[in-house]
């Protein structure tokens, strides 16, 4: 096994010091834009005459057909859109953006089909100038007539909510010049003008005639590509298949540089995680992602791991643990008292799911910010989160001011405690058990569970906990469905409790009204999966994004994650501090160059190669 835990071990302090800058101290510097690249405070950490990111090796050889397994199935390429079930990959394989995000700096940009960026002073309007030489993969010029009508398109009913809730912010968008594009906002905000330099740009000539062609779903219509790599072969349902572009215009600048390095990238699709599996044992697939510490150590022991054909790489990061849970739909009684969704987080077993699941391994999720120097401190609210918090007082949930944590169990199957206080919760919101089964002002209360089909641990985790639930009365029930089900129906909000999960950055902002925004209550396709709509929420995003000292922004992080936290709107289970990955022994990595993100978007393969082209 290659463990990367002991080098990381060496480098925690340094990697947190300087992540604590660029988060913290960086505040502190007036935010300036140079041209190749912009930061959220401070300065880029590259200079204009970077040669390449680093994490990368420039060195790396090209070749070879990296095969990934995923559980599930497909039925459209264009990920931009609410309909259909896409590869998830595609979203970033197959469209670039006008700038590219360092993954070892907290919120740094480089200008990728942009050939620079500028911000004014106020943060009110960027512009981008279009690189000269951007290209689609069919030759033809990326314009700016292009970076518009994907603007808008992608600000319209019926795309991915993710675009969709920058785009009210936006007064105007304009034309500067030949290739430049300016956009507007009306009140300062530099951290909203960076995220306009990530959507992706798309070809418009395709959508001329008929625009409303780009909502519809389906395998017909591949993507002209903005990317490395272009589409160049699809088995509905089994396989998708992409090629490196040998006529990529970016392939020469340093932010490309060291990166895009097998030729043939193929995502095959399992239905079940035990097919998936199999195929990799067999040789099948090129990598596999473990994501339970209990399978990591019992089931990857055979032939091809101990042969040294498969290495086993552990690689550590710096994220903050994100939310991964059990989502109560608060749309929906009874998830829209409070007191029922401490009682059902009280009814969660985590001791001993975690035995079961982990062997005890994993540590809990205690916040949505935990694990980084983001996440809400324990006890009462203190100094500047308290002064941002005080005002609203009288309406936040108990536990936001006074300090909130999950309680803890001994382990064992039966948590007496646990079930104690939430049966006593559940008597003081209105409901009581009659003849075995709990009622309240609706009568009986049955919960459906949605789990994606295909993932045996999430169903060992939803099983687990639909017998403490019967316990408590309820007619609890869990319904597996294939991803394109799962997919239409988180969209659509038609669930009462969702398995879910929400990846945070070390650089929150704007997106955050995406996960948790009021927006997201009725509109569909929305990261708010449980509706919530709470003004605190709102207004300490709004102190975070109008943060001026870096006081200011980690207390309103700090603050926010208080009140998502005593929100209680997830039934949190546990994150990985490292990664996992069993990966063929000639598809390497930069070892001694991690990103302080880890194993994350553009991680792999990415910035990965194989030190022989593989055999077709």
């Amino acid at each position: 096994m290659t463990m990367h835990l002991n080098r990381f071990a060496r480098i925690t302090y340094s990697i947190r010091s300087f992540a604590i800058a660029l988060i913290i101290g960086g505040f502190a510097v007036e935010g300036h834009a140079d041209g190749h690249g912009v930061a959220l405070y401070g300065d880029p950490a590259l200079p204009p005459d970077y040669a390449h990111l680093p994490y990368v090796n420039p060195d790396a050889p090209k070749g070879g057909t990296f095969v990934d397994g995923q559980v599930g199935s497909f039925d459209s390429l264009n990920p931009h859109i609410q309909q259909g079930n896409v590869p998830w990959q595609l979203r970033f394989l197959a469209y670039e953006t006008l700038l590219g995000r360092s993954y070892d700096e907290p919120f740094t940009l480089y200008t990728l089909l942009a050939d620079s960026v500028e911000v004014n002073e106020d943060n009110t309007a960027i512009t981008f100038t279009l690189n000269p030489a951007a290209r689609f993969s069919d030759g033809s010029l990326v314009t700016v007539d292009d970076v518009i009508w994907s603007w808008n398109i992608l600000g319209q009913e019926g795309a991915n909510g993710r675009y969709r809730t920058a785009f009210a912010k936006v007064s105007s968008v304009e034309t500067v010049g030949e290739r430049g594009i300016r956009f507007t906002i009306p009140e300062p905000d530099r951290e909203l003008l960076m995220t306009l330099g990530m959507r992706p740009i798309m070809k418009a000539a395709p959508y001329t005639e008929d625009e409303r062609s780009f909502f519809r779903s389906g395998l017909d219509n591949r993507p002209i590509t903005s990317a490395p790599y272009i589409i160049s072969d699809v088995d509905a349902g089994r396989y998708v298949e992409l090629t490196r572009d040998p006529g990529y215009w970016g392939a020469d600048l340093p932010f490309r540089e060291g990166m895009h390095n097998v030729d043939t990238i193929r995502m095959e699709f399992f239905g079940d995680a035990t097919a998936h599996f199999e195929a990799f044992k067999a040789g099948e697939l090129s990598s596999m992602r473990e994501t339970n510490a209990s399978a990591w150590a019992r089931n990857y022991g055979f032939p091809a791991v101990q042969s040294g054909e498969i290495v086993l790489s552990v690689i550590p990061h710096e994220r903050p643990s994100g939310m991964t849970g059990l989502v109560m739909n608060t749309r929906r009684a009874p998830f829209d008292d409070w007191r029922v969704r401490e009682a059902l987080i009280q009814a969660f077993n985590f001791e001993y799911v975690n035995n079961v699941i982990n062997d005890g391994a994993q540590p809990r999720i205690t916040s949505y910010f935990s694990n980084s120097p983001l996440g809400m401190e324990p006890g009462p609210a203190e100094g500047r989160v308290a002064e941002l918090l005080e005002p609203m007082a009288d309406d936040l949930l108990p536990g936001t001011i006074e300090g909130y944590a999950l309680s803890r169990t001994e382990g064992q199957a039966s948590d007496r405690r646990g079930l104690r206080n939430a049966t006593r919760l559940l008597n003081e919101a209105g409901y009581e058990v009659e003849n075995g089964v709990l009622t309240g002002p609706d009568g009986p209360v049955s919960i459906g569970i949605l789990v994606p089909n295909g993932s045996s641990e999430v169903r060992a985790i939803v099983d687990i906990y639909l017998q403490s639930l019967q316990r408590l009365g309820i007619d609890a029930r869990a319904a597996s469905v294939d991803s394109a089900q799962f997919t239409e129906r988180t969209n659509a909000y038609d669930f009462d409790m969702v398995w879910y999960s929400w990846g945070l950055s070390l650089s929150p902002g704007n997106e955050q009204l995406a996960y948790w925004g009021p927006n997201g209550v009725e509109q569909p396709g929305s990261r708010n999966l449980m509706g919530a709509d709470d003004p605190a929420i709102v207004a300490m995003i709004d102190a975070m994004l109008a943060a001026e000292t870096q006081e200011d922004y980690v207390a309103a992080v700090r603050a926010l994650d208080r009140v998502l936290t005593a929100g209680r709107y997830v039934v949190p289970t546990w994150y990985n501090p490292v990664s996992w990955i069993a990966h063929d022994a000639d598809l390497k990595y930069p070892v001694d160059d991690l990103p302080i993100y880890g194993d994350w978007i553009d991680f792999q393969p990415d910035v990965w190669w194989f030190d022989q082209d593989r055999p077709e």
